[in-house]
């Protein structure tokens, strides 16, 4: 398999490659990905759109149905919640200024079929030690 990483952080691509010599990894956005139509079979967005408000869904929705093959699936995790809160401290302590965005399913849902996806399934975990996270796993429709 081809496996590879995309993310908007030069920071964490540069953990990700020191971690992982062997494998592809990338700086990109969700929101505008340099592949071209139709090129991946499929994609896993794990805890990524947590930090894309809800305004811009669109653009990364619409991206990965652009770059997805006919039937590809589609695999996304989320913090389940109804609101957004300002995160100042990363891991290890360091600081940032980045929005986490908590969604429910059902919206999640919506917008999948509005971009051209079809659900599959989706569960709800919970943790004694984390917030719930959402799951779904949807096909991309020819």
């Amino acid at each position: 398999m081809d496996a590879f990483g995309i993310d908007l952080s030069p920071g964490m691509i540069d953990v990700a490659r020191r971690d992982h010599p062997g494998a592809r990894f990338d700086v990109g956005s969700m929101t505008d990905l340099a592949l071209a139509d139709a090129s991946v079979a499929g994609l896993v967005a794990w805890y990524s759109l947590i930090h894309i408000p809800d305004d811009e869904m669109s653009s990364v929705l619409s991206q990965f149905r652009r770059v997805l093959r006919p039937g590809g699936p589609l695999l996304l995790s989320f913090h389940v919640g109804d609101e957004s809160r300002l995160k100042t401290e990363g891991y290890g302590g360091h600081p940032m200024k980045i929005y986490i965005h908590r969604r429910q399913h059902e919206q999640t849902i919506a917008w999948l079929n509005e971009f051209g996806f079809a659900v599959e399934t989706h569960k709800t975990l919970t943790s004694a030690e984390s917030s719930l996270g959402g799951i779904i796993l949807a096909r991309r429709q020819p």
